[in-house]
């Protein structure tokens, strides 16, 4: 029986192997997505300076929805972070989806955040 600390174990090792290849630079940042049971969190990280451009998740204080872990809060989240990233001066990223599977709320804030104007 697969647990979920083996899920972890696996997508950890995913996402180690995706890493090796995508990389955020200074004019085209990194859009991080993580997904936990209650919340989504994306980053757009500089990989060359080590620091994060722009951020938003279900745990900021501008999201005011009751329910923080599913698809309508990931669309509200891809919307936040591709306001702020635009905010920033930012229109091309680069998309890592944390080694998680391109379905459920990884895609709705993906496809959120390419209509709120990110291109990737």
């Amino acid at each position: 029986m697969i647990t979920k600390a083996d899920k972890n174990v696996v997508r950890k090792k995913r996402h180690a192997r995706v890493r090796k290849n995508v990389f955020g630079t200074a004019e085209r940042p990194r859009l991080n997505v993580y997904r936990s049971n209650n919340h989504i969190y994306a980053q757009l990280i500089n990989d060359e300076d080590q620091v994060t451009v722009a951020s938003a998740s279900t745990v900021d204080k501008e999201f005011n929805q009751d329910a923080t872990g599913n698809v309508e809060a990931a669309q509200k989240v891809g919307e936040m972070v591709a306001k702020r990233a635009q905010d920033n001066g930012y229109k091309v990223v680069v998309f890592d989806r944390g080694g998680y599977l391109y379905h459920g709320r990884v895609k709705a804030l993906a496809d959120a955040a390419r209509e709120a104007g990110l291109e990737f």
